[in-house]
């Protein structure tokens, strides 16, 4: 392989300290000297020297992949139950990301529940109804990808239980609609605490690899995603309850005005 540069620089084999401190400067004309070549000493390593530096010795860096990549193998796993792609991923960062596929798969459960109480036939609620079912989709689908990056990182998927939802989102006072949407926007919020406390710990085990992922992946989504409940049309229905008015009302403007405008 021959080595081309445009600097005016000498590589002089390690093996002849004189040739090195005596040689004058000139262009690289070098070619590449395998290891084990008859006379050599070293195994071809070579040294660069500068004009300017009138026989100070510099260094060269040569990349020799069957002398490093001896130091990694003993990384490769013979056991057959072991994973082949796990590189630097730490146990806490695998136990990290199954808690996350945890908390992504109970809000997709709450807001599954949300979507089978808002269609009902005496609730009928149709547009919040189809909102809660997208939610619980996209809930689900967050921790599908986790679970995709577990494996690709050579983790193990394991799936905890699933807390049971509420079935009833009638408030007492803050009437269903209001209280169902206070709600997600409570979780969204708990979810992004979440994965700001799953990025502390890709950053605390100094993996670039998860962090770069959770933030392109989910802290962006995320706060796209609490942006979107509150700018919605029914972003209104949350300031009513700073207008004096009989809760009832509010309640069956929420109705009339939500039942399939969404």
């Amino acid at each position: 392989m021959l080595l081309k540069a445009v600097s005016s620089l000498s590589l002089l084999p390690l093996s002849d300290p004189a040739a090195v401190g005596s040689a004058k400067a000139s262009p690289i004309q070098s070619v590449w000297m395998p290891r084990g070549r008859k006379g050599l000493v070293g195994g071809g390593a070579m040294v660069a020297q500068a004009a300017s530096d009138k026989g100070k010795m510099i260094t060269g860096v040569i990349f020799e992949p069957f002398e490093e990549v001896k130091s990694t193998l003993a990384l490769v796993p013979q056991a057959i139950d072991q994973s082949l792609a796990r590189h630097k991923y730490l146990d806490e960062c695998e136990a990290a990301i199954n808690e996350q596929i945890n908390v992504e798969y109970n809000v997709s459960y709450v807001y599954h529940a949300m979507f089978a109480y808002f269609d009902r036939d005496n609730v009928a609620l149709k547009g919040l109804a189809k909102f809660f079912k997208e939610s619980s989709d996209e809930e689900r689908e967050h921790a599908e990808k986790l679970m995709k990056y577990q494996n690709q990182r050579g983790g193990r998927v394991k799936l905890n239980s699933i807390v049971m939802p509420l079935t009833e989102f009638d408030h007492a006072e803050k009437g269903d609609a209001l209280y169902a949407m206070e709600l997600a926007l409570a979780l969204e919020k708990l979810v992004n605490e979440k994965l700001l406390a799953l990025h502390s710990v890709a950053s605390n085990a100094n993996d670039p690899q998860m962090s770069d992922f959770i933030e392109n992946e989910f802290l962006q989504e995320q706060v796209r995603i609490i942006f979107h409940i509150i700018s919605q049309d029914i972003h209104f229905e949350i300031k009513l309850r700073s207008i004096v008015v009989p809760l009832n009302y509010i309640n069956t403007l929420v109705h009339h005005l939500l039942g399939g405008s969404y």
